[in-house]
Order: structure tokens, then C-alpha cells, then sequence
């Protein structure tokens, strides 16, 4: 049902007057997101100043990321490893160990992208005759297209399956999971696969894992990935996501919600009260956002100086980890670090009590 937003109270007068600048979503905005995604962005905007990075995949931010992988994390010549790729292979022994003989496994890649991170992991298994299925969730419909282009291209006997989700608002519905016929429940044993570093990417992390743990079966897993390390020991360098996606992130935002180039300006920093490193879009000038579609009218008054997240990242230090874990009642299984301990993956499983 379409809302509306009607302030009962003006501007105050010293801000109105001082306003110079609207800033209006473009026609293509209004077209990448639902009523209920509009929404929570306007939500996200006023309670907490961001417009969160899951929504920054849809429409032309899904080739915005799909150019900055292939560029900058897919191995090539010159960059003969990549970090969850070597985990994958680094775990494989586990996986394989405890798949009874003559079984089979489901594979749920939850925030799949362009799932090459499972790729080779999945060549391995499915040639000892041990993959069920492949099942790409994402919020993205178009990094789901790109997903089903990839894996039928390298997996054509493997049954795909694709559904779009929000794994920070809901856990993953158990129609995925039926037979084929849709009339019962698969009990194929799944693993839940949450890489890229993602879960370090949500704003609302606790949510995101008991939302796993509310979707997975006793002989189920979990496996994350992430950077290790203390935010606040940041030294300011931005490299890799926090500078190349950002980049990018920061023109597809000015470009969708109408802010001009000149208008602001891209802050990167550690920010104290998430823990996080952030990339915020800073504003030279006072300004009003106005949703106005979709049976929306809500204006969003943005000061000078204010700033708005658009990219965040958290990175874990081991005993809040398995704080985080224990508290949204899964069980950590094992966990191991790449060759320089900056990034870790994480297998767990639901907690027995």
C-alpha cells in the first residue's frame, strides 16, 4: 500500500530560506526499487543518514560490481590467487570428509553476484558426484541473470535455481528448498554459502545471522567470509573496495537520487559509533531530497556539512566474531585465515541447545 509521508509542520524558516538546491530520484530510481525498498531508503536516510550499499547492486550497479571483481579480485596472470577462492580450497577437505558416501549437498549461495567465488569449489565436488543443486539468492535481479548466464555456461547438468532476497530483512523461504514436484521438503544437507566479505558489509549483522540460522536444518552450514583486524587501527590508505567500488558507488548515487558533482564531495573514514570503515557523501551546500512517485511525498532536509554512508565495512576481531556467533544462536564449527591473517573464513552450524 502505497504511503505518504505529509509533515504536519513547515520548514523552519532560517533552513528554508537558506535552501538553494533539490535534489529529485530519477526516473530510473523509481524503476530499480519497490515501494517497500523506497521506503526503507527514505527510512535509512533520516533515522541513520545512509542509503545502504545492498541497494547499490541493482540496475547498472550490478555491472558496476560484476567490472570490479572480474578487474580487481578474479586471479589472472599477474594475480595468481584470490582470497576466497584459496579458503574455498583451503576447506574443501572438510566438506568433502563429511558428505556421507552416495550423498549429495545443496549449494545456497546467498549473495551470489557472479558466483565465481563457489566456482571452483563446486567444479571439485561435482566431479566426485556430490552437488544436489545451485541456488542463487541475491537482492540484485540483475547479478541473478548474470549468476544463471555463468553457472549454466559451466555447470549445465547442475539444476539452477534463483530467487531475490534481502537476508537483512528475512530468512530464506523454505519453497526453495521442496523437490522438484514442489509437494514435499528436500532434506539434501545445504551449505549456506555468505562471501565476498559481505557480512561485514550489513548494517544490521546480529539480524543477518539469526536469519541463517532461522533457514538451515540441523546438518546444515554456514560459511562466511571476512577481513580480520581492528577498524579503528584504520591508517587511512584506501585500496580495493574502499576505493574502486566506492569510486563508482558515489557516481551511481549522485546519478539515481539527481545530487550535482559540485554539490558534494566523497569522505572515506572510521567511524566510531558502527565500528566501520565508511565512505560518506559529504554536502557543500544545504539541500532537499524529494521523493515524490509511487504515491510517495516525503521531503528529507540535508544540511551543509551533513553526510550520508553509501559504503561501509566492518571488519572483525576474533572475539567479537564469536560473540556475534554465539549470540544468534549458531555454533562455530572451525575458522582459518588466508597466508596473511587479514581475511578468515567461518563455518558454523545451528547451535545444538
Amino acid at each position: 500500500m502505497a504511503q505518504n509521508f505529509h509533515s504536519n509542520s513547515q520548514l523552519p524558516s532560517d533552513i528554508s530560506t537558506a535552501i538553494s538546491r533539490t535534489a529529485k530520484p530519477s526516473s530510473e530510481f523509481y524503476s530499480l526499487f519497490s515501494e517497500e525498498e523506497v521506503i526503507g531508503i527514505i527510512h535509512a536516510l533520516e533515522i541513520r543518514r545512509e542509503i545502504p550499499l545492498k541497494y547499490s547492486y541493482k540496475g547498472r550497479g550490478a555491472k558496476i560490481w560484476n567490472d570490479f571483481y572480474l578487474k580487481y579480485i578474479i586471479p589472472t596472470w599477474y594475480r595468481t590467487s584470490s582470497v576466497e577462492v584459496d579458503l574455498l580450497k583451503k576447506n574443501f577437505k572438510y566438506f568433502n570428509d563429511n558428505i556421507k558416501s552416495g550423498e549429495k549437498v545443496n549449494i545456497v549461495d546467498v549473495g551470489a553476484g557472479n558466483s565465481y567465488p563457489v566456482k571452483n569449489f563446486i567444479q571439485r565436488l561435482n566431479k566426485l558426484g556430490k552437488v544436489n543443486k545451485y541456488i542463487a539468492l541475491d537482492i540484485s535481479d540483475e547479478l541473478l541473470h548474470l549468476s544463471k548466464n555463468n553457472f549454466r555456461k559451466w555447470f549445465p547438468l547442475i539444476e539452477f535455481i534463483s530467487s531475490t532476497i534481502d537476508i537483512e530483512n528475512s530468512s530464506i523461504p523454505k519453497v526453495l528448498f521442496q523437490n522438484q514436484a514442489g509437494l514435499e521438503m528436500d532434506d539434501t544437507a545445504k551449505i549456506f554459502f555468505h562471501l565476498g566479505v559481505t557480512i561485514g558489509n550489513h548494517q544490521n549483522r546480529d539480524e543477518v545471522l539469526k536469519n541463517f540460522r532461522d533457514s538451515m536444518g540441523k546438518n546444515d552450514f554456514l560459511v562466511f567470509t571476512n577481513e580480520t583486524g581492528s577498524n579503528s587501527q584504520w591508517d587511512g590508505n584506501v585500496r580495493g573496495g574502499c576505493k574502486y567500488h566506492v569510486e563508482e558507488i558515489y557516481g551511481w548515487v549522485k546519478n539515481n537520487i539527481g545530487i550535482k558533482s559540485e554539490d558534494c564531495e566523497l569522505v572515506r573514514k572510521y567511524d566510531l559509533k558502527t565500528d566501520s570503515i565508511v565512505a560518506n557523501m559529504k554536502f557543500r551546500h544545504n539541500y532537499i531530497i524529494n521523493f515524490s512517485q509511487m504515491g510517495i511525498d516525503k521531503k528529507i532536509e540535508i544540511s551543509e556539512g551533513e553526510e550520508i554512508t553509501i559504503w561501509r565495512h566492518h571488519k572483525y576481531e576474533i572475539p567479537k566474531l564469536l560473540q556475534e556467533i554465539e549470540s544468534s544462536g549458531l555454533q562455530l564449527i572451525q575458522y582459518n585465515t588466508d597466508k596473511y591473517k587479514s581475511h578468515l573464513m567461518v563455518i558454523c552450524k545451528v547451535a545444538s541447545n
